[in-house]
């Protein structure tokens, strides 16, 4: 399977969002591959969008999201938890797409190991579980998505009445309209996406 090429984040971010869905997100480790299908995203859209990292320009932390489009962009959130982002459209402008759940397709054993304790279902429903199940870590952080041990490979696409949308998750406290636009995307009834709250 082949990476995405660049062209393809390079790309007004909602339209990023929309198009990963259906595609494979792949980590090789130790000559396994751990992967699976993306199932739910969302787009965090520049400067001017109040629940994404880059409303304060740029910073150490956040330095990967304002480089060129396609590569990961990874952090740290509540103290425990790493969370992967594809970085999209120009260089410099600071949009990414965050990737919330994949369905398992390869190493489901490796990431059952990773999942202690939890049912298939629980394993890459959401943001943080998809990142401990295919052991995406700050190490990750900058890598080229268009080649490399971490990437994102074609799928079949989704079509358009299978694809729902809906305001982001977890963003309480950004104010409006930012916290109610539809920039969260997935698969209508598939049962890795994660469960709103």
């Amino acid at each position: 399977m082949d990476a995405l090429p660049r062209h393809f984040y390079d790309r007004p971010t909602l339209n990023v969002a929309r198009d990963l869905l259906g595609c494979t997100l792949v980590h090789r480790l130790n000559g396994r591959r751990l992967s699976g299908r993306i199932v739910e995203t969302e787009g965090y859209v520049g400067p001017q969008d109040l629940a994404s990292h880059s409303r304060r320009g740029p910073t150490k932390a956040n330095a990967v999201m304002f480089g060129p489009p396609g590569y990961a962009y990874v952090y740290f959130t509540y103290g425990m938890h790493w969370l992967l982002n594809a970085v999209t459209e120009a260089d410099g402008f600071g949009s990414a797409v965050l990737l919330r759940a994949i369905e398992p397709l390869e190493g489901q054993d490796l990431i059952a190991a990773n999942r202690p304790g939890r049912p298939p279902l629980e394993w890459t429903s959401g943001p943080a579980k998809l990142t401990k199940a295919l052991a995406v870590d700050r190490a990750c952080n900058g890598a080229d998505l268009c080649g490399g041990d971490l990437f994102i490979g074609a799928g079949d696409r989704v079509p358009d009445h299978q694809v729902q949308t809906g305001p982001r998750i977890g963003i309480a406290s950004v104010p409006e309209p930012w916290r109610s636009h539809p920039y969260r995307f997935w698969l209508k009834g598939n049962p890795y996406v994660s469960k709103s709250r």
